[in-house]
């Protein structure tokens, strides 16, 4: 795929693929969104003649085991992972993503082709609808994130996650033996096991979204509605997996350990109102409870995760190191 400035030119195969899925004869101009980690493809916005899609969201994957992972970690783990990443990509935006509601809206899927190398997503431009790319928020503007993810949650809850991770989120202990080799030993490395079990066998299961950072969500105009981008590690978890990480991604320790309380009361009380046509209310409040209880441990997961990715990583703070605290007391 050949790049000049922001505008990209697509190989004949590529482009034949997005005029059949588009029902259009030809492509005026595609600009370069983003390239892949590793070089190992791009995101571009496909401009064509189609009246109903003149703009659209193509993900090109092409794989390449020798590529550069861009922090070094040039394994054969890592690339397998990286590598299964996109077949459960491509399986959600086929079988799952149709699914969604608009309280937790994804883009519509226009088209999928995929083989051993190269996988084509083509995908709804959501740009429209939600152009806002915020680089922070504020604590009120979190509130709609934590809903997306509650509405999102509550869809999915018990689903079997058939052709998508076994575990959701890509730092889980399976597939993160590197970074867990490379721990210091220490009472988290020692409790690693115990940790990840307690998340696994929790009662409660959904589909989580596995890479909920604020960098996957866009907003519409006024803020008051998001939409989530990006599931290559979309899988089985508990739902405080996507909680704890996406607060993580956008609020400072302080900011998390003085809404720590309302942030949650948010997730929960949308999390009850999605469920409540599905669920009795004391099957509610024993998953509520549970997830509560699990919030210290999905932080402290991740926390595992980091230490032995990168030890100096600014997520690692006061605030993290409490929780961690806490969750190995109570193990």
């Amino acid at each position: 795929m050949n790049t000049r400035d922001n505008t990209t030119e697509l190989p004949l195969l590529v482009t034949e693929f997005v005029c059949r899925c588009l029902a259009t004869i030809d492509i005026q101009r595609v600009e370069l969104l983003q390239e892949l980690w590793g070089g190992q493809g791009c995101i571009v916005r496909v401009h064509t003649s189609s009246v109903q899609h003149p703009t659209s969201i193509l993900k090109y994957v092409r794989l390449d085991r020798n590529a550069d992972h861009p922090r070094g970690w040039n394994t054969s783990a890592s690339y397998e992972r990286k590598a299964h990443s996109y077949e459960v990509e491509r399986h959600w935006y086929e079988h799952y993503a149709k699914q969604c509601p608009n309280t937790c809206k994804v883009p519509t899927t226009l088209g999928v082709q995929s083989d051993d190398i190269e996988c084509l997503i083509l995908l709804e431009d959501l740009s429209l609808e939600f152009p806002v790319l915020p680089q922070e928020l504020d604590v009120s503007e979190v509130w709609v994130c934590l809903d997306w993810l509650a509405h999102f949650h509550a869809h999915f809850l018990g689903d079997a996650g058939h052709g998508l991770w076994a575990q959701g989120c890509y730092w889980h202990l399976a597939t993160r033996q590197d970074e867990y080799e490379t721990m210091i030993d220490g009472p988290l490395k020692q409790a690693a096991y115990a940790l990840d079990g307690k998340l696994r066998n929790a009662r409660f299961q959904t589909v989580l979204h596995g890479d909920a950072k604020l960098a996957n969500f866009c907003f519409n105009q006024d803020m008051t509605y998001a939409a989530g981008v990006d599931f290559q590690y979309v899988g089985k978890g508990c739902g405080m997996k996507d909680v704890t990480y996406f607060l993580g991604s956008c609020l400072s320790d302080t900011q998390c350990r003085h809404h720590e309380e309302a942030l949650l009361n948010q997730y929960f009380s949308t999390l009850t109102q999605a469920l409540s046509s599905r669920l009795d209310q004391q099957t509610i409040e024993a998953l509520e409870t549970e997830w509560r209880g699990l919030y210290a441990t999905a932080w402290t997961d991740f926390h595992r995760f980091l230490l032995g990715w990168m030890p100096t990583h600014s997520k690692i703070n006061s605030y993290t190191l409490s929780l961690c605290e806490r969750s190995l007391s109570e193990l």
